[in-house]
């Protein structure tokens, strides 16, 4: 009996600083920056790690890296 293959669903990817900065053409620093100053995807925050997804990352820099502001409170 034959089962038919299902495709398989890939977890979002999270990238580390390091990975966030190769994609943006950019230093460490600068990418924190950008985040300190929520001028991009909000990063997932596990403990001491900072990890941005990696889709959410991918469709700010197809929109054309658009500031990304918090609502005010």
């Amino acid at each position: 009996m034959k089962t038919s293959p299902t495709p398989a669903v890939e977890p979002t990817a999270l990238l580390d600083v390091r990975s966030v900065a190769a994609r943006l053409d950019c230093s460490v620093r600068h990418v924190y920056r950008l985040s300190d100053s929520s001028r991009m995807p909000k990063p997932v925050r596990l403990g001491a790690l900072v990890r941005w997804r990696a889709d959410e990352l991918d469709r700010w820099i197809a929109d054309g890296c658009p500031n990304v502001r918090r609502a005010s409170r």
